[in-house]
């Protein structure tokens, strides 16, 4: 999904050099999602907007690399550019991110889709700690917690299984 990670570097490369700074400071202090650490200081404030990019990328994944850049724009007072990669990484996202809060609440045969997955993308104990939880909802949620840390590949093979599994669903958030 290099498209994300172009959308990032090109927000980063329209703004000016004093936008860019402000962009950097507002990092250091924006508040990030559970489980994520902060760039240094140190080597932030040297780096230029390529080594940004893929700084950002490198530590905080695609997806959130560019939500999180979206949100330091908006901060800064870059509401348009925000906008616009918003806009782009949107059209950019797999089908599972995009769709992820309707998947943890109309999948209704997670079990099949867990045995999709099991020895492809889910290891045993993955595929434990998910079946632990007490409804689908949960369980969907619990395997949506994994998703961060995989590539296209396993997100494509999630679709698959749910293409398998509850074909009327994807169907219609397909078309949504």
């Amino acid at each position: 999904m290099g498209c994300t990670r172009d959308a990032i570097l090109d927000a980063l490369e329209n703004l000016t050099a004093e936008e860019f700074k402000k962009f950097k400071l507002k990092l250091l202090s924006v508040p990030l999602r559970e489980g994520y650490g902060r760039i240094p200081r140190g080597p932030l404030l040297s780096m230029d907007a390529m080594d940004l990019t893929d700084k950002l990328v490198s530590s905080y994944l695609e997806e959130y690399g560019a939500e999180l850049t979206a949100l330091v724009l908006c901060d800064i007072g870059m509401k348009e550019l925000s906008e616009r990669l918003q806009q782009i990484t949107r059209k950019a996202m797999h089908f599972v991110d995009q769709h992820r809060m309707a998947l943890i609440t109309r999948v209704t045969d997670v079990d099949g889709v867990l045995d999709a997955l099991y020895g492809k993308v889910l290891t045993e104990e993955l595929y434990q700690a998910v079946r632990a939880e007490p409804t689908n909802a949960l369980k969907m949620r619990k395997l949506f917690s994994f998703t961060p840390a995989w590539n296209v590949t396993c997100k494509d093979l999630l679709l698959q299984a749910l293409r398998d599994t509850q074909p009327y669903l994807v169907l219609d958030l397909e078309q949504s």
